[in-house]
């Protein structure tokens, strides 16, 4: 019997469907990363393909041109560095002057994975792959056939190469900031001649130069032209970079090391698994996800680590280290990647508050931790562990160095180790920090002079730290304390202009800085809203009371001119909101100049840099968590992509990606020391949680689509889920949330004003 076309026609779209869910099931987590996504920047930075292991110390990434910092528009390689050493294969007329043997390459000659990378060198015809473990890398240099083989290495002043053993080198010492680069290398031939260059001059850009040293190493490749390289890297010794390589690449297996790395990053990344959404919207997730995971430094080895704090070897007794501030600053990872991390791996937070304990212990103060900006939101973190049930660390000890910094350090942004200005005598006694008048000179010393004051956003900021520390102190029984702090978690309540329904400055005579007329919340607070704000505007940070989402709603106005503000964020021009004179008809074009930070607009909502990650969720206090839902869709569709500009803004270390991962799943933290978690929109049919007792918490969403954004109906456990958040313990005790999708909202669920999610209750 003949099929019909129609038959046939049906016949192969079944076929095409068959082979995309197959191709899709043969996918592991680790094959949807795409490691150049941020890789051209909106702002400051953007990523870099990093080769890494989740938590580990070597991080790798082609030196490219310098100048360039959008990764992925660079053409030109200028080597591979790894700690304390960079190498860079050549050939023929070996050269040592960095424009002249810097090579092109090709993305689409490229292979770059979170466990491996490949490249070819397009000036030389090599073909260079690494792949590394926790304290290591490999290198696989392939050479052209019967042309003179050589690396350039880049390497401290102390390196030797064993005339007696000609396949190792080593060297290393401590830099600047006291910081340990060791290293002990091993080739896989033989080196037949080398030479001592001169030192390597500095040059812009990635290029490591300073006082480095430069070797030149002739080989004489296998028969498959190859030459295999492998590097143990410490922070203590030049033993312990030894004993590294030894324990971790005992064997010349370039693949087999490649495959170990791959098995790690699949194992990490399945701790949350997803099914459903798009190809593209996978590729983000678990993007993100391994940017998550990177983010953040373990540097014990050999179960021991050094304290540049103390310039000593510690036992780390089975725990992990993680030096306080590397790269990434609490001002922005307390808002969701620490969070996540905490439902990643428990134990990687505990480990990181008993970092921030051991700093305390030896030094007196933890103000060295890289605050980054504003505020000490290392108490948050601590307290959003210890409130989520994990508690084995120094409580009293934490207590105690949280407490000094509130009453003894400085608030000013941009310090460490300052003592208390008379800004911040006033911020203590007033309940503000004082802003300048209109053209009053600064004249206190300790003010930087780029960041000046952010005043409101220092308030704001404090007044959060506050809070959590009125939970400590409510939690350990220290009335007294939870008095003195309790006050002062209200301190935003002093910033708030009733008069123009924003957060605004004020002046240490108590008078409002700026009159109904002249008050701008787009404009107002000059290069990057410094005088008054953090980065960003009057809009972003009238938002900028997680702790007391409910008391924000009384100061606005009620629900329903709350909503209207919220609306009005999305809704806002640039040119609304009396601009100056000289930003008059402007557009974007001088908003960005003033406010280069902010980006990923949506309105004035941007989600270009931290201090608006919670704000979309701010739908839910107020009885609208449909719009919640809506707005959220809306920032991960036109915001977040799986391109060079897939991000809106810096990825900050983990910070941007995090919001995603969160939100995708379906929900978030918006005041971190609190257990509990907000519900957005999932985009995935279902969300695996695994959590390390081994119980699954999976969040599972009917229907779900890019036109079925809104939530008709949850259940959790079996039973009617009518409010839109829900408990840690949910999570960690196992168990199903299942959301009913559809196109229309709502508006029912989740919107009485018994539904809300908490706010502070003192």
């Amino acid at each position: 019997m003949k099929l019909s076309i129609l038959t046939h026609l049906l016949l192969g779209i079944l076929l095409l469907i068959s082979c995309e869910v197959q191709q899709r099931e043969e996918k592991s987590p680790v094959d949807y990363v795409n490691t150049y996504i941020g890789s051209i920047g909106q702002m400051l930075s953007s990523t870099a393909p990093t080769v890494s292991m989740p938590y580990g110390m070597v991080r790798i990434s082609p030196n490219t041109t310098p100048g360039i910092n959008d990764r992925y528009l660079a053409d030109k390689i200028y080597g591979f560095p790894a700690g304390g050493v960079s190498l860079m294969p050549m050939n023929g007329a070996a050269d040592t002057i960095p424009d002249s043997y810097a090579s092109m390459y090709d993305h689409d000659l490229e292979t770059a994975t979170p466990y491996y990378y490949s490249t070819l060198l397009e000036k030389y015809d090599i073909q260079v792959e690494y792949t590394v473990t926790s304290h290591a890398v490999y290198y696989r240099l392939t050479f052209p056939k019967d042309i003179p083989a050589y690396i350039l290495f880049s390497v401290p002043q102390n390196t030797k190469i064993d005339p007696d053993n000609n396949v190792v080198m080593s060297g290393g010492g401590r830099d600047s900031r006291n910081r340990g680069e060791f290293f002990y290398a091993e080739f896989s031939k033989s080196v037949s001649s080398f030479k001592t260059l001169a030192v390597l001059q500095s040059v812009q850009g990635n290029i490591r130069g300073g006082n480095n040293q430069r070797i030149m190493a002739n080989f004489t490749p296998d028969q498959n032209g190859q030459i295999e390289v492998r590097v143990g890297l410490s922070g203590i010794s030049l033993e312990q970079a030894q004993q590294n390589l030894q324990d971790e690449i005992p064997e010349w297996n370039f693949d087999k090391t490649q495959e170990q790395g791959r098995a790690i990053w699949n194992d990490a990344l399945s701790y949350i698994e997803i099914k459903g959404g798009t190809e593209e919207q996978r590729t983000i997730f678990y993007t993100s996800l391994y940017r998550v995971y990177i983010s953040v430094m373990n540097t014990v080895e050999g179960d021991k680590y050094y304290g540049s704090f103390d310039q000593k070897v510690h036992d780390a007794n089975g725990r992990g280290f993680y030096p306080i501030g590397a790269g990434s600053a609490m001002w922005g990872n307390y808002r969701s990647l620490e969070p996540l991390h905490l439902l990643l791996d428990p134990q990687q937070q505990v480990d990181l508050i008993r970092s921030f304990i051991t700093l305390y212990e030896t030094t007196g103060t933890m103000s060295a931790i890289n605050r980054g900006l504003s505020g000490y939101h290392i108490i948050g973190v601590a307290l959003d562990v210890y409130m989520k049930g994990y508690r084995d660390f120094d409580v009293e000890k934490a207590y105690e160095g949280f407490k000094k910094l509130l009453t003894e350090d400085t608030f000013l942004p941009w310090t460490n180790r300052v003592p208390q200005t008379s800004l911040d005598r006033f911020h203590i006694e007033n309940g503000y920090f004082p802003a300048l008048k209109k053209g009053e000179k600064e004249t206190v010393q300790g003010v930087h002079s780029w960041e000046r004051r952010q005043a409101v956003a220092v308030t704001l900021e404090a007044a959060y730290d506050y809070w959590c520390m009125a939970e400590w102190a409510r939690t350990l029984n220290k009335k007294e304390d939870f008095e003195y702090f309790k006050k002062r978690a209200h301190n935003y309540e002093n910033v708030f202009d009733k008069r123009v329904g924003f957060m605004a400055p004020k002046s240490a005579d108590g008078e409002w800085v700026l009159d109904e007329k002249e008050y701008s919340p787009v404009w107002s607070g000059g290069q990057g809203g410094r005088e008054y704000y953090t980065e960003m505007n009057g809009w972003i940070y009238t938002f900028h009371v997680q702790q007391d989402v409910a008391g924000l709603i009384n100061l606005i106005g009620g629900r329903e001119k709350f909503i209207d503000k919220m609306n009005a964020l999305f809704q806002a021009h640039i040119e609304d909101f009396n601009p100056p004179e000289p930003f008059r008809g402007s557009g974007k074009y001088l908003f960005y100049a003033l406010m280069p930070d902010q980006t990923g607009l949506i309105g004035q909502y941007s989600q270009g840099n931290e201090p608006s990650f919670h704000i979309p969720y701010f739908y839910n206090y107020a009885g609208q968590p449909w719009m919640t839902q809506r707005r959220l869709r809306d920032i991960m569709k036109v915001w977040f992509n799986a391109g060079p500009l897939g991000y809106c803004g810096d990825e900050d270390y983990g910070e941007m990606s995090s919001w995603y991962v969160l939100s995708a799943m379906g929900f978030f933290p918006v005041c971190p020391g609190r257990p509990v978690y907000d519900i957005g929109s999932p985009i995935f049919d279902e969300v695996r949680l695994k959590m390390e007792s081994g119980k699954t918490f999976t969040i599972t969403a009917k229907n779900v689509s890019a036109v079925n954004k809104y939530i008709q109906s949850a259940m959790l456990n079996d039973k009617a889920l009518n409010k839109p958040w829900f408990e840690h313990k949910d999570i960690v005790e196992g168990g199903t949330l299942v959301f009913e999708m559809g196109s229309r909202p709502n508006k029912e669920w989740g919107s009485s004003p018994e539904a809300v999610p908490p706010s502070s209750d003192f």
